[in-house]
């Protein structure tokens, strides 16, 4: 994780509102041509629609323009796992009996051409569908992976607003006695399973520590606190 890739969740968040309007829907705040052109006849009508118009902007954001990809994701290949907490946050404030997993939106709509986009200079993962493929998240409940949402975006929130020129050490510190406390609530939840996805992506671990929440929050926190301490 770093600025740029909380940069593009930062912009999709303003794009597609989480709140929902008076009737249950999702509206396009801003960037509408960009979004609507993931749809069929250029216009997304349903929230399922939006939402994976959604997803296949942060795919395209991080994978199809090689010159980000190759400062971005090239080196972070797991943040397709930020896009699935992402897309189960969305699909979560949805009330229908589909979403009680990701595999509803995958067999309608990843499951597509739109989603075999090859990744250039990348040979391990051909297209977006292999890399989703990849995860086990796909058949974990929404409302498991949607509940790391909060800490996630609390974390970018640390990275867009950390300056190291000029640093706002209050505000930084804010964010991240914001995000231990969600941390430390999700950590303590009972219902997670120990060997789960959701888990690995929650806590530190040896096998995949490079990319974990906790991990992340660590080093980060500790540049900010070197930063702020030397002023």
């Amino acid at each position: 994780m770093n600025k740029q890739v909380c940069k593009n969740f930062y912009a999709i968040n303003n794009s597609i509102p989480h709140k929902l309007d008076n009737k249950g829907n999702y509206q396009f705040a801003m960037n509408q041509n960009i979004l609507n052109a993931y749809c069929t006849s250029k216009n997304c009508s349903s929230n399922h629609e939006k939402i994976n118009a959604g997803c296949l902007y942060l795919f395209d954001a991080f994978f199809q323009s090689s010159s980000v990809f190759n400062s971005v994701a090239k080196g972070n290949i797991n943040v397709y796992e930020y896009i699935m907490i992402w897309l189960s946050k969305m699909l979560n404030r949805i009330e229908t009996n589909e979403n009680e997993s990701l595999n509803f939106l995958y067999s309608i709509y990843i499951n597509n051409d739109n989603y075999k986009k090859s990744i250039e200079n990348f040979t391990e993962y051909k297209d977006y569908k292999e890399l989703i493929d990849k995860t086990d998240m796909m058949k974990m409940n929404i409302k498991d992976i949607s509940k790391l949402y909060d800490a996630f975006i609390t974390l970018c929130m640390m990275y867009i607003e950390f300056d190291e020129k000029s640093p706002d050490c209050n505000q930084c510190s804010k964010h991240a006695d914001e995000f231990v406390k969600k941390y430390n609530k999700l950590n303590n939840d009972s219902d997670i399973a120990k060997d789960s996805p959701y888990y690995r992506l929650l806590k530190l671990s040896v096998r995949n520590k490079t990319y974990n929440l906790y991990h992340i929050y660590f080093d980060l926190n500790h540049v900010i606190q070197v930063n702020c301490n030397n002023r």
